[in-house]
């Protein structure tokens, strides 16, 4: 498998676990918000696809995609959807909450910016302990506006911590437009007042996704410090889907627009006309990840629900 099938599979894995998600969700199987990544899902597998193990990450609200990027367990994600005792958070984080500490997923985390500090936080482990994983932290241009987002944009370029920001700048901060919210177009031209290196790309492909993070995390791991990513995207559902849809204010225009730009549809494009991908093997690709969502879904299904006593539990660390 060539490294742009791999790719191919993880943002289809990604796309289908969220497009179920919501059917379970609309079966009433599912209960809470969900907040879908579908159309985004070339950052975070651009992203992933180039760290290692001991690498950190934290997410935001729409998490899901950099959680199985980072290579956690959908049985588990699933179950915690489910509000299962076998999820990652035993079935008490629910959607915004997933966490995998073992494959360097510090949380998803459903306060607008509230991971960024966490990530800061990892970068300083690993520079204080003299290990060479780095951290990245994504959000969205929504959070350009909290605190703790120039709090942790600061520190990073102050002590020049291994860190890589991504963000993802999708237009809209949940229905609110980006000429709405932030000064500027374009996010990274905050990495400016921070005297830090930035760098725009189209968040709609993969390969280049792939090839600024490459160079990001390098310097990062070499000591050179943060950098800033600004990936260009849009997401094709509305910011939360909670019980019935309430209405979706952006134009439908820009949405059919970048359906045109779907980051999937172009990668299969891209893929079978260099020869790497025949339809043969992308309907096999598909089987394949339709079995593991159909075993994920089996295992949340078998999974008990969490016992009334362990309320409490979990709560303080000993």
């Amino acid at each position: 498998m060539t490294i742009g099938v791999d790719l191919l599979r993880q943002m289809i894995l990604i796309r289908r676990f969220e497009e179920r998600a919501l059917d379970l969700q609309a079966q009433a199987l599912i209960h809470g918000a969900v907040h879908p990544s579908i159309g985004q899902e070339a950052i975070a597998v651009g992203v992933c696809s180039l760290l290692r193990s001991g690498d950190r990450i934290v997410s935001t609200h729409r998490g899901h995609g950099h959680c199985i990027a980072k290579g956690a367990d959908i049985r588990k994600m699933m179950a915690e959807l489910f509000g299962r005792a076998d999820g990652y958070c035993r079935g008490k984080g629910g959607s915004m909450h997933v966490a995998d500490f073992e494959a360097g997923m510090l949380g998803a985390n459903g306060i607008v910016g509230g991971g960024l500090p966490l990530a800061a936080g990892a970068a300083l482990a690993a520079q204080i302990t003299g290990s060479d994983s780095i951290a990245v932290g994504f959000f969205g241009d929504g959070a350009t506006g909290e605190g703790a987002f120039h709090e942790s944009m600061n520190v990073s370029r102050l002590w020049h911590l291994p860190v890589v920001w991504v963000c993802e700048n999708n237009r809209y901060a949940a229905d609110t437009p980006l000429v709405d919210s932030i000064p500027t177009p374009d996010a990274a031209r905050y990495a400016d007042g921070y005297d830090m290196p930035s760098v725009i790309v189209d968040g709609n492909d993969v390969i280049a996704v792939r090839g600024a993070a490459g160079a990001a995390i390098a310097r990062a791991r070499g000591g050179g410090g943060p950098t800033f990513i600004e990936a260009k995207t849009f997401r094709r559902t509305q910011h939360v889907i909670r019980g019935k849809p309430h209405p979706d204010h952006r134009p439908q225009s820009e949405l059919i627009e970048w359906i045109k730009r779907d980051p999937i549809d172009r990668s299969i494009s891209a893929l079978i006309e260099d020869g790497d991908l025949t339809e043969a093997a992308l309907t096999n690709l598909r089987e394949d990840v339709e079995s593991l969502l159909a075993d994920a879904v089996a295992f949340a299904e078998a999974s008990p629900f969490p016992r009334l006593e362990s309320a409490f539990e979990d709560m303080f660390a000993d």
